[in-house]
């Protein structure tokens, strides 16, 4: 059992700053100030299953397919960095404005859950880059079968429980508007633009700390 919960706590303390959803929400909640509540309440759990099959996908695949392309994960740290702060900044721009523009509003058909909602907002590259390292980092103890099995599991309810505060946080991120304001709204997700934007820097810097043997951290 402590094989499992040593596994769930890797996944989930190592992804959630990075994924970040409570810094998110304002973000989302701008990105989806045009539709309802029912629209709203929808995407979140289509956003959170997103998210789920993304990370899992590259918590077990990841590293395989970046040997097949010959791609260290240093090289995805940086390009994964790139967007996510290219993405923080055109928000932190152009504020609330831009975001209403990434997503179609209710009359001109199905809205898109994956872009930009899924990717790069809520697993962008860079939370793809820290579950590939953690699925490259195969922990000690794990030679005999049922190990596996346990570490397995206690992963992938990690990734779980990553995907229930996703959602949850973006469920009930609609509340902020009658307590928050416009203005308010606004504010916050100006705030939450600057600290994904200080993510993907230091996302950046530690691929580069890691291709040149530099201090990542002071």
């Amino acid at each position: 059992m402590n094989t499992a919960a040593d596994a769930f706590l890797l996944v989930y303390a190592g992804l959630f700053p990075i994924v970040n959803p409570v810094g998110n929400a304002p973000i989302f909640l701008a990105l989806t100030a045009n539709h309802n509540e029912a629209v709203r309440r929808m995407l979140a759990g289509r956003v959170a299953l997103n998210g789920f099959l993304l990370l899992l996908g590259s918590l077990f695949v990841g590293s395989h397919v970046l040997v097949f392309f010959g791609i260290t994960i240093p090289v995805l740290r940086i390009a994964g960095g790139l967007v996510v702060a290219a993405f923080g900044w055109t928000v932190l721009r152009d504020g609330a404005g831009s975001a209403h523009d990434a997503v179609p509003d209710e009359t001109e058909g199905p809205v898109d859950a994956f872009y930009p909602l899924t990717l790069p907002l809520t697993v962008g590259p860079g939370s793809i880059a820290v579950a590939v390292a953690l699925g490259s980092q195969r922990p000690s103890g794990l030679d005999n079968l049922d190990s596996f099995w346990r570490a397995g599991a206690g992963a992938i309810i990690g990734l779980a429980a990553i995907a229930l505060t996703i959602f949850l946080c973006y469920r009930f991120a609609g509340r902020m508007v009658t307590m928050m304001g416009a203005s308010g709204i606004n504010v916050l997700t100006r705030m939450s633009s600057f600290i994904l934007l200080c993510i993907g820097i230091q996302i950046i810097w530690g691929g580069i700390s890691a291709l040149f043997g530099l201090p990542s951290h002071h």
